[in-house]
């Protein structure tokens, strides 16, 4: 199969190894930098070109790996290609939903799954009521696109929080404000979901002096067994957003495990690294799966096992 990877950096870990197990396993695979892939909108014939006017209309399969900042422009690439009849991993609409810190909560509550207590307002005359709302001091004010632990502040006394809160405000930002869950002692869990099924877990502990527990602000990662009510809800938070392939961040918290979010386009080198397990390869083999494409045997073609 000839397999695209839609990303920003093709020197990045998640793309290196998507690119190297796809190889590995027999595909063409083919770094796209969205930002150098372009459209035609047609009800006859789309098509996406690819710099200098390269088609792209010949991929079996796109794993969409699209920065919150690129967000609209990589989802329509998305939309473009399964408009085509490309399969996409994941979905526009998916990204699109987990995007949306406000929204991905909201559907996580439709589907009875728990959550820290949050609250969002758009106007700072709420700020006392919507500390309040939510316990009060300490609490976690987040943007509402931020990424890797960027744009999530910890309140510690209503004093600071009404000032970060009130900052974020006057400059138009959308946030959440969230409690602060002191028992989870600045631990999380990664689940990392494929096709429904978690196929590798890790726990984030944050470095010192720090809250925040993403590897990229400084955490270390750990293997941990996961009990099985936070699998089932891993499962059921991807599944709620229409996500193939998820990283589900949970809390525990005395009152059970609790989602903070899931992640559309999850990092592979923490959860790789940690656990010893071939992720990347289980990524490409979900697409052969999808696709009902088979590895070929001795002595036949790529087509003639795919047939």
């Amino acid at each position: 199969m000839k397999i695209g990877v839609l990303a920003s950096n093709p020197d990045l870990y998640s793309n290196q190894r998507l690119l190297e197990a796809g190889a590995e396993r027999g595909h063409e695979m083919v770094f796209l930098n969205l930002q150098q892939c372009y459209m035609k909108v047609d009800d006859i014939n789309p098509d996406v070109h690819f710099r200098g006017g390269a088609t792209l209309s010949d991929l079996d399969a796109v794993i969409t790996r699209i920065k919150p900042s690129q967000t609209f422009y990589g989802c329509a690439l998305a939309r473009q290609f399964d408009s085509m009849g490309i399969y996409t991993v994941n979905s526009s609409e998916a990204i699109a939903q987990s995007r949306d810190k406000l929204f991905a909560l909201q559907l996580m509550l439709k589907s009875g799954i728990s959550i820290p207590t949050t609250g969002f307002a758009s106007s700072p005359m709420d700020t006392n009521d919507l500390i309040e709302m939510v316990g009060g001091a300490p609490l976690i004010v987040k943007l509402l696109e931020g990424t890797q632990g960027s744009g999530v502040v910890l309140a510690e006394t209503k004093k600071a929080a009404e000032s970060v809160i009130n900052a974020f405000k006057a400059v138009s930002a959308n946030l959440l404000v969230q409690e602060f869950i002191k028992e989870a002692d600045g631990k999380d869990l990664r689940c990392f979901v494929i096709d429904g099924k978690v196929v590798a877990s890790i726990q984030r502990t944050a470095a010192p002096g720090e809250f925040r527990a993403n590897l990229h602000k400084g955490g270390s990662a750990s293997i941990v067994k996961i009990t099985p009510e936070e699998r089932k809800l891993s499962i059921k938070a991807a599944k709620a957003l229409g996500l193939q392939i998820a990283g589900v961040d949970l809390i525990r918290s005395k009152k059970g495990p609790l989602l903070l979010e899931v992640n559309s386009s999850p990092g592979l080198e923490g959860i790789e690294t940690a656990t010893g397990k071939d992720v990347a390869g289980m990524i490409i083999s979900s697409i052969e799966n999808k696709l009902n494409w088979k590895q070929p045997v001795a002595g036949t073609t790529a087509d003639q096992a795919s047939e």
